[in-house]
């Protein structure tokens, strides 16, 4: 637990420079762009559009989903899906690109993953305010059951760092973890409830092993449901926190066991 340990103090002891270096992140990524910061909403939302003319219209002729209409569903359950998705694929490589930045310095290489998952999340809080806006607009006002994101959303964001932590780490040393975590991710989205409600039974017990699955229905329960999904499935909470929990510990005895090596897989 030493590692973890380690790991921990870093990000206590580092955590004002992991926001200036989250915001830092933000400005290059977008600084050739002529539209800026603006292309962290008009990405998901053409993407969306596209799933709901396909997932809804298509296949579904817009039939409503558990009561609640198709486009609001799916708006709701895919918001935290481009800050998760974005988040580890950008994280899986944030060491290996960074790594020649800092080598001479005395950095703190455990934050390097965190900073670029936290330049993400700013994005996820535009969208998820905007999302809840529509919401509002169409008929799903905020209850106390909306309290409930106070969880959901740090907890995405734990989630992101913790998985970003295992793979930042197996991006060095294996340099085909990028491309794998991109095909993973594919199927994460896909084996989820974003897109459909699963039939009961082996698919969807199946599917309930997948974090993303949690996410998007605590998301809805807690804007368009009003239900306490972590009481009421609280089994699935449970998994969800312990998951969480071992990929924080995985993550940080990879991380403090080859990091005095990495020089060596660059």
């Amino acid at each position: 637990m030493k590692a973890v340990w380690t790991v921990f103090k870093e990000h206590i002891k580092n955590i004002y420079l992991i926001k200036r270096l989250a915001e830092f992140q933000i400005r290059i990524t977008n600084h050739s762009n002529y539209l800026g910061m603006a292309w962290e909403l008009i990405n998901p939302a053409m993407q969306i559009a596209v799933y709901w003319f396909v997932f809804g219209l298509g296949m579904r002729s817009n039939t409503p989903q558990d009561g609640v209409p198709f486009i609001y569903w799916l708006l709701v359950g895919i918001s935290m899906w481009f800050f998760v998705n974005q988040g580890v694929l950008e994280g899986t490589k944030a060491i290996a690109s960074k790594y020649n930045q800092v080598a001479k310095m005395n950095f703190p290489l455990s934050i390097i993953p965190t900073y670029i998952v936290f330049s993400r999340f700013y994005g996820h809080l535009g969208l998820l305010a905007i999302v809840m806006v529509i919401c509002y607009f169409a008929g799903y006002h905020p209850t106390i059951y909306t309290l409930q994101l106070l969880i959901y959303v740090p907890f995405a964001l734990i989630l992101t760092v913790a998985i970003s932590l295992v793979t930042s780490t197996l991006g060095v040393l294996i340099r085909d973890t990028q491309m794998a975590m991109q095909a993973l991710m594919r199927i994460v989205f896909f084996v989820s409830s974003i897109l459909i409600v699963p039939p009961k039974g082996i698919v969807t017990d199946v599917m309930q092993l997948n974090p993303i699955y949690f996410l998007a229905e605590a998301y809805r329960a807690a804007i368009l449901h009003h239900d306490w999904y972590f009481i009421s499935h609280w089994e699935l909470a449970v998994y969800n926190v312990i998951l969480v929990i071992v990929l924080l510990v995985v993550g940080s005895i990879l991380h403090m066991k080859y990091r005095d090596h990495f020089a060596d897989f660059m």
